[in-house]
């Protein structure tokens, strides 16, 4: 007889990370850890003498590849951004197994929002693929094995996996020290400027052709379509903040791996009392995306500010 409680506390964290890459949902990564272990406790593995794990890892990725198609089949008001999570402090421990893997992408790039986004242009088994392969390192064999697929099959939907991910591939860079301080300076000269409705300088500080992305849910006002480059992301922001005028609470927190800030406002009908803001920059330091998620669905591994 398996015994739960074990599992849970050897391979809770490497799961809900697996599961969090794959589906980009902190609570889809909750549910799925859940059902691997009934599973494990109803229709434990056959041969008690070999590891667990990979065990895990086959009906944990084969669940969330069913999540991942459910979730598609079902029509998503506007963009569709992956619930942020905390990375940091008490936080840290949620989705980030403290071990080194020699994949392509390292454990903090793997649920970075920049490789997250990327990852929604791939099939789900794509994606799993990816993240078995280029994220925990494991061969070919044992992909397809997790997979119940061929060899074969799966090194041809690697290939096209990596194809997808080549628009990523050519703006990616490294998480460096300098680039998380960086980017927390280009985060608070966004806020300063959006503070103060000033349109010039929100413009200056944003890249040609800068991407924003909003996630509502259908829940909040949000864009419902990526806004594209600096001149209509500026009238976006300027305007969305003279619309609000009120100035709300922030704090600035360590979010899938690089800065962002938690807002807070007085409640408002269709405007989100908590959201996460995240800007991603270019080399000379501008912001070329901005990924702002207010579905409180999506929140729910964030914490409220304090006091």
């Amino acid at each position: 007889m398996v015994d739960g409680e074990a599992l849970a506390r050897e391979h809770r964290r490497y799961l809900w990370g697996l599961c969090y890459r794959l589906t980009g949902s902190a609570a889809d990564a909750d549910d799925l850890v859940q059902e691997t272990w009934l599973r494990a406790i109803e229709r434990p593995p056959a041969r008690a003498d070999e590891p667990v794990r990979p065990w895990l890892t086959r009906v944990a990725v084969n669940l969330g590849i069913d999540r991942l198609r459910a979730r598609r089949r079902r029509a998503y008001d506007g963009p569709w951004l992956p619930s942020p999570i905390e990375t940091e402090g008490e936080g840290a421990e949620i989705g980030i197994e403290p071990v080194e893997t020699e994949g392509r992408y390292d454990l903090l790039e793997s649920v970075s929002m920049a490789f997250l986004v990327a990852l929604e242009a791939l099939t789900p088994r794509q994606r799993a693929i990816v993240l078995l392969c280029d994220v925990f390192d494991w061969s070919v064999k044992e992909a397809a094995e997790a997979l119940g697929m061929t060899e074969t099959a799966v090194k041809t939907m690697h290939h096209r996996a990596r194809s997808a991910l080549s628009a990523y591939e050519a703006r990616r860079t490294r998480r460096t020290p300098e680039l998380v301080e960086k980017t927390r300076a280009a985060l608070g000269r966004f806020l300063s400027a959006l503070g103060s409705a000033d349109g010039k300088t929100l413009e200056s500080i944003l890249h040609a052709e800068v991407r924003h992305l909003s996630d509502g849910g259908g829940e909040f006002f949000a864009a419902r379509v990526p806004v594209v480059g600096r001149d209509r992301v500026g009238r976006l922001m300027v305007g969305l903040t003279k619309r609000l005028q009120d100035q709300p609470r922030f704090a600035l927190r360590m979010v899938n791996g690089m800065p962002a800030v938690v807002l807070e406002r007085e409640p408002r009908r269709k405007i989100a009392p908590r959201s996460v803001v995240q800007c991603e920059i270019n080399e000379d330091g501008s912001i070329r995306a901005i990924y702002w998620v207010l579905a409180s669905k999506k929140l729910t591994a964030v914490r409220a500010i304090e006091g």
